[in-house]
C-alpha cells in the first residue's frame, strides 16, 4: 500500500512538470504569434513595400531592436527591419540584397552623396549607369558588409524621397553545406584517379584514366566556382540604388464629351460619350484637361483639325488655362457646334512642363490626342429642296472623286496611245513610199479591168463627147 502511494505521488509530480512545460511552450507560441501580427499590421499601415524572405533552413529574421524599427520607419519601408548582426551570430549564410528607388531634385548631386555614404560604411561601388536630360536617371550598384546593411539603407533613404524599396534575405546555408560536401567527394575521387594514373603501365589504361580524371577535375573546379560565388554574395550585401528626378514624369490628360443644345457658358459640362442629335441642331463639346503627372504644366494649346478651332475660340468653363496647372488639377473648355452631319473630332492639347523655379524643363513637352463622335440623326419626313440640293452636291463630289481616281489610274499609261499613233504614222508613210510613181495610170487600168464587158458604153460616151466638141467648134466659127 505504501509503495502504491509512492507510485501515485511520482505520477502526479510528472504530470505537474509536463503541465509547466506545456504552459511555457504555449507562452512562447503566443509571443511569436503576437510578433507576427504586429509585423503584418505595420506592413498594412505603410504605403511603401518591403519584401523579406529566407529561402531554406531556418528563418533568418528575428525580433529587432527598437532602433531597427525606427530606421525602417524612416525609410518608409514598413514592417520589421532585418538585423544582419543577429543573423550572423546564428552562424547562418545569408545573402542580403536591396533595390531602392529615390526621387531627388538633383540626380548628379544625389549620386555623389550616395557614394560618400557607401564609403563611410566600408562599402564599394560596383557599377553605375547614368543618363542626362530630358529624364535624368542614375542606377548605382553598391556592395557593403552585411553588418552595415541596415544602417546603409537608412542613410541612403535620407538622401531623397523613397518611391519603392525591396529587401530580400536568402538563407543559402544548406546550399553551401551541399557544395562543400560535393567538393570533398570530388577531391577524394580526383586523388584516387591520380593514384591509379601513377600506377598505370599500359597506354590504354593511362588514356582511360586521364579522360576520367579530366572530367572529375572539371566538375571539381565548377563546384569550387559556385561555392566562391555564393561566399562572395554572403560576404558583401548588394544594394541597387536608382535615382530619378522628382520632377521627371510630366503627363497631360484630355477627355472630350458633348451634350445637346447650347447654354452660352458650357455649364452642363461634362457631357456624355457617343452623343446623337438631329441634323441642324446645336451641340456643345466639353474639353477637360488634367495633369496626372508630378510636374506643373503651363503654355497650353488646344486645337482640333476637324472643327478648325484653337484655344482662343473656346469658352472657359472651369479653371485657368492661361496659368500653371499643378499636379492633380484640371480645367474645362467648351465649344458650340451646329451638327449638319456626323462630326468626328480630333482634338490635341499640348503643354510645357516647368521645374520648381517656374522655368521650362529643357527639351520636354507633353501632348495628348483624343477623338469624339456626334452622330447626326435624320429627323424623318419627306425630303425638301435643300435635301435634294445636298444630295446632288454629294453626288457631284462623288463623281468628281471617281473621275480623279480613274485619271490617276490611267495617267501612268498615257504613253501607250502616243506610241501606237507614232507606229501607225510610220507604217502609213512606209506604204506611201512603196506606191508606183504614176498614180494616174492605176485608175485607168483598174477601170479597164473592172469593166471588160462594157466596151459599147465606153465607145458611146466617147462618140458623144466628140459630137459635143464638134458642135461647140461649129458654133464658134459661125459668122454673125
Amino acid at each position: 500500500m505504501f509503495h502504491a502511494s509512492k507510485r501515485w505521488q511520482w505520477v502526479l509530480a510528472m504530470a505537474v512538470v509536463l503541465a509547466v512545460v506545456a504552459a511555457a511552450c504555449g507562452g512562447s507560441t503566443d509571443d511569436m504569434a503576437a510578433l507576427t501580427t504586429a509585423s503584418v499590421s505595420d506592413d498594412a499601415a505603410n504605403s511603401q513595400t518591403t519584401t523579406t524572405s529566407a529561402a531554406g533552413g531556418e528563418r533568418a529574421a528575428v525580433a529587432p531592436e527598437p532602433a531597427s524599427i525606427e530606421a525602417a520607419d524612416a525609410l518608409g519601408a514598413g514592417g520589421i527591419a532585418l538585423d544582419p548582426g543577429q543573423v550572423i551570430a546564428l552562424n547562418r549564410d545569408i545573402i542580403y540584397t536591396a533595390d531602392l528607388v529615390l526621387a531627388v531634385t538633383d540626380v548628379a548631386a544625389a549620386g555623389a552623396e550616395a557614394s560618400r555614404v557607401i564609403a563611410s560604411v566600408g562599402g564599394y561601388l560596383f557599377g553605375q549607369q547614368t543618363t542626362g536630360a530630358p529624364e535624368p536617371r542614375s542606377v548605382l550598384i553598391f556592395k557593403v558588409p552585411p553588418e552595415n546593411f541596415q544602417e546603409t539603407l537608412t542613410l541612403l533613404g535620407n538622401i531623397g524621397d523613397v518611391r519603392t524599396q525591396t529587401v530580400t534575405a536568402d538563407d543559402v546555408t544548406e546550399r553551401v553545406v551541399d557544395l562543400e560536401s560535393r567538393i570533398k567527394t570530388s577531391e577524394a575521387s580526383v586523388e584516387r584517379l591520380q593514384a591509379l594514373l601513377a600506377e598505370a603501365s599500359d597506354i590504354k589504361t593511362i588514356a582511360n584514366v586521364e579522360g576520367q580524371l579530366l572530367q572529375r577535375e572539371t566538375d571539381l573546379e565548377t563546384l569550387r566556382g559556385q561555392l566562391r560565388t555564393i561566399q562572395d554574395h554572403v560576404a558583401l550585401a548588394t544594394i541597387t540604388l536608382t535615382l530619378t528626378e522628382a520632377l521627371a514624369n510630366p503627363q497631360i490628360g484630355l477627355k472630350v464629351t458633348a451634350y445637346p443644345g447650347r447654354d452660352d457658358a458650357g455649364s452642363s459640362c461634362p457631357g456624355q460619350n457617343g452623343l446623337s442629335v438631329e441634323k441642324g441642331e446645336t451641340a456643345t463639346l466639353c474639353f477637360k484637361v488634367t495633369n496626372p503627372g508630378d510636374t506643373p504644366l503651363t503654355d497650353f494649346t488646344l486645337t482640333d483639325t476637324v472643327l478648325g478651332i484653337e484655344t482662343g475660340d473656346l469658352i472657359l468653363v472651369v479653371g485657368n488655362p492661361a496659368g500653371t496647372l499643378q499636379p492633380g488639377q484640371s480645367f474645362t473648355l467648351a465649344f458650340e457646334v451646329e451638327v449638319d452631319q456626323t462630326v468626328r473630332t480630333r482634338t490635341r492639347v499640348e503643354a510645357t512642363p516647368i521645374n520648381q523655379d517656374g522655368e521650362p524643363i529643357e527639351g520636354r513637352t507633353v501632348a495628348a490626342t483624343t477623338q469624339a463622335t456626334i452622330q447626326a440623326v435624320d429627323p424623318g419626313g419627306l425630303p425638301g429642296f435643300t435635301d435634294g440640293l445636298e444630295a446632288a452636291w454629294e453626288m457631284l463630289l462623288w463623281l468628281g472623286g471617281v473621275i480623279v481616281l480613274f485619271a490617276g489610274l490611267l495617267l501612268p499609261f498615257l504613253w501607250v496611245p502616243i506610241v501606237l499613233w507614232l507606229i501607225w504614222r510610220w507604217r502609213r508613210k512606209s506604204t506611201d513610199d512603196e506606191a508606183p510613181e504614176s498614180a494616174g495610170a492605176v485608175p485607168v487600168v483598174a477601170a479597164t479591168e473592172a469593166a471588160p464587158d462594157e466596151p459599147q458604153e465606153v465607145a458611146t460616151e466617147t462618140e458623144t463627147e466628140a459630137t459635143e466638141t464638134e458642135a461647140a467648134g461649129a458654133d464658134a466659127t459661125e459668122p454673125e
